[in-house]
Parts: structure tokens; C-alpha cells; sequence
């Protein structure tokens, strides 16, 4: 018997929302901020994209105390770009959400940002009321990506499967799959509209590499018919 996916997990930047190089113009002014080159961080904060972008700051700054103040300053510096008209949604992203949904499927917008970060995403793009749940790493107690906590925290809030095989995940990043992988969602699929390429996606245990998430509904519908 076919498996059903009613609940749906996908990340937003890179995924669904195309952000432009905020993240690392971001990144910059919070290492400056610390008095750091940010150009000698970099390689780290593109492969760590995906990240709890709180662990990224205490890997590279060292003490809680730096890390929290170059987090908020990223924070400050995201949302400055984000209020200033700087994103958007990726083609054919909102139309895919929107088809999940009428389908019956649960849709959940995760992210390794802060509430206040993911908060004023979704506000820019108009989309507060566009998926049933958004979830940032706090509202899982704390651990972002790689960890499976926020796909686990969506399984939990929703209750709209009975198992975790009846969950398809999406995301840009290599620690998107990985924390994919790690709730045992049935369907993980990687895209290649952001931060990793092919390659890293599969190595990080992809069962299916997209274009865009706008051929997610297609692949789920193909699953559930085979």
C-alpha cells in the first residue's frame, strides 16, 4: 500500500524564498559589528547554510557573549534588507504551497532565522496566513538544522499523519536533508534553487533532487501513486 504525505516540512531560504545573498551581505555586517574580516568566515557561512544561524555565530565568535551579539546583528541587518524590498519568493513556490494545501496536505515553513527574522520574511512576502504552522529553532526547543527537531516539532503540533514515513521534507541545504533524514520523513527531497549543489544533497541523504520545490507536488503525487 502506497504511503499518504499529509504533512509537509519546507525551509525557507534558498527553498522557497529566494533571499539574493542576504544571508552572507547579513553575516558581513554582523562580523564587522565584532570588529572581524568577514571575508576570512565566509567558506564556513556558505557551508554551514541550513544552520541555526546561533550555532553558525558560536562556532566562528567563541564566547555566548559574542555569539548573541553577532546574532542580533544579523538579525538587525536581515530584516533591514528584507524591509527595504530585498526578497522574494521563489517561482512557482507560492503556487505549489498553495496546491499542497488544496490537496489536503499540512504545510509547515521551517528555518535556521530567529522568530523576528522568519517574522518579518513572512510579512514582506504576504505570506502569514499561507501555510498552516511556521517554525524557527526556539519553537523547538532550541536546535535548529541538522538536528530533526523542527520536522519532529511540526509532526507533533500538527498531528496530521500518524507516523513520521508519512512526512515529505524540502530544502536547499545539506543540513535541511540531514535533519530530514534524522525524523525519518518518507520523502526527503532536495532543491538545487539555493545554498548546496547536487552532489552535496545526495551525500547528505537525499531520496530526490529537484529543479525547484515548485515540482514537489508532482513528485509526492507520483509517490503516493506508485
Amino acid at each position: 500500500m502506497s504511503t499518504a504525505y499529509k504533512l509537509v516540512v519546507l525551509d525557507m531560504a534558498g527553498t522557497t524564498v529566494a533571499d539574493g545573498g542576504l544571508v552572507e551581505q547579513a553575516f558581513a555586517a554582523a562580523a564587522r559589528r565584532l570588529g572581524e574580516d568577514p571575508d576570512t568566515m565566509v567558506d564556513y557561512v556558505r557551508a554551514t547554510m541550513g544552520e541555526s544561524k546561533i550555532s553558525v555565530f558560536r562556532h566562528l565568535f567563541g564566547t555566548e557573549e559574542r555569539a548573541q551579539t553577532a546574532n542580533t546583528a544579523f538579525e538587525q541587518a536581515y530584516g533591514e534588507l528584507v524591509a527595504g524590498g530585498r526578497i522574494a519568493a521563489l517561482p512557482g513556490a507560492r503556487e505549489a504551497i498553495e496546491r499542497l494545501r488544496a490537496e489536503g496536505r499540512t504545510v509547515v515553513l521551517t528555518t535556521g532565522f530567529a522568530r523576528v527574522t522568519q517574522d518579518a520574511i513572512l510579512g514582506a512576502l504576504g505570506w502569514r496566513d499561507l501555510v498552516d504552522l511556521t517554525l524557527c529553532p526556539a519553537d523547538a526547543g532550541g536546535r535548529g538544522r541538522p538536528y530533526p527537531d523542527m520536522v519532529l516539532a511540526a509532526f507533533l503540533r500538527t498531528g496530521a499523519v500518524d507516523g513520521v514515513r508519512e512526512i515529505a521534507v524540502a530544502g536547499d541545504t545539506s543540513y535541511d536533508v540531514l535533519s530530514g533524514v534524522r525524523s525519518g520523513a518518507g520523502i526527503v527531497a532536495g532543491v538545487l534553487t539555493g545554498a548546496h549543489d547536487e552532489a552535496a544533497l545526495r551525500a547528505a541523504g537525499a531520496t530526490d533532487v529537484l529543479g525547484s520545490v515548485a515540482e514537489l507536488p508532482d513528485l509526492i503525487a507520483r509517490a503516493e501513486s506508485s
